[in-house]
């Protein structure tokens, strides 16, 4: 793979992660405020928010390289009209300036919450649309492994996957450092912490299972298509076959039995540093596997024509 297929890997798997990320936390926060308040609401995701805000910046340096001379920049919103990838680089600014404008004014605590509650929502829908005109920006006659409905349904399961475990693991890290710097409210940030935790185990498994749906039907898709399709399926259970394993063993490893763990560790109190370890293994082990599988996405296409 050449070095504008890896910009690809980091810029599809780094806004998809953002994005999730920025939906969970904004269902965390509702829920949370509901429960303790919002002071308590604030505490609990404002550090978090603090961890979105590099993955978005992350992004966007990701998609000067995606566009495979970042000089080109300013021209690949040209073509709105008829182009998903103009749309794609466009709702990809859009969410990352909506994502910023919020974080400051939630960190600061500018405006009123209805105003940056209304701000959050528009950049999460917004994220939404960015993942859908992603993928169809993939979606070409051309790469007949691409051009399936496998490719918006993993890009949506990468996304709350990643999401669900990053906001995971920032949580416990918040929690942390609540437990040391201001112990007097640590009970009920243990408390919001373990919720949230409990709900974003649930969720992986969930999408774990869209994942693991998801994958023999699209086999099964290539398997019956044309001679490029056919070719993309024996490059991925032939010569990519110990990637496409690996990719498995560690998404069901880190989504699947360690969400499990998670939920248990979790449900009382006094598991903490052991729910810790749990969220930032499960974390690393998806990354990994996602990497994995968006590598094969790229590295097993083949293209019909020239």
């Amino acid at each position: 793979m050449n070095t504008r297929e890896w910009a690809l890997i980091a810029f599809t798997i780094l806004n998809q992660m953002a994005v999730g990320s920025f939906l969970v936390l904004g269902i965390v926060h509702a829920y949370a405020m509901r429960k303790k308040g919002m002071q308590q609401a604030d505490q609990l995701s404002d550090m978090a928010l603090v961890s979105i805000v590099p993955v978005v910046g992350l992004a966007l340096i990701a998609s000067l390289f995606h566009l495979g001379n970042p000089i080109n920049a300013p021209r690949a919103i040209a073509n709105l009209g008829t182009s998903w990838l103009s749309r794609e680089i466009l709702l990809d600014l859009i969410f990352a300036a909506l994502a910023l404008v919020f974080a400051f004014m939630q960190w600061r605590k500018i405006g009123s919450f209805s105003l940056r509650n209304i701000i959050a929502w528009i950049a999460a829908i917004e994220g939404l649309g960015l993942i859908y005109v992603m993928s169809n920006a993939y979606m070409l006659e051309t790469e007949p492994s691409w051009n399936t409905l496998a490719t918006p349904a993993t890009f949506y399961a990468t996304a709350f996957l990643l999401g669900s475990l990053a906001m995971g693991a920032a949580f416990v890290a918040n929690y942390a450092y609540v437990q040391k710097h201001n112990p007097g409210c640590a009970s009920e940030q243990c408390e919001l912490m373990r919720d949230a935790v409990r709900g974003i185990s649930i969720s992986t498994l969930v999408f774990l299972g869209v994942e693991f749906v998801t994958l023999p039907l699209y086999l099964a898709t290539l398997s019956s298509a044309g001679q490029a399709a056919q070719s993309s399926l024996l490059l991925t259970i032939g010569p990519f076959s110990t990637v496409f394993v690996l990719r498995l063993v560690l998404g069901f490893l880190g989504a699947g039995v360690f969400g499990i763990f998670l939920y248990r560790n979790a449900a009382s109190a006094g598991h903490e540093k052991t729910l810790g370890y749990l969220v930032y293994a499960a974390f690393a082990l998806v990354l990994v596997a996602e990497v994995l599988g968006r590598f094969l996405f790229y590295a097993t296409r083949v293209r019909i024509g020239i």
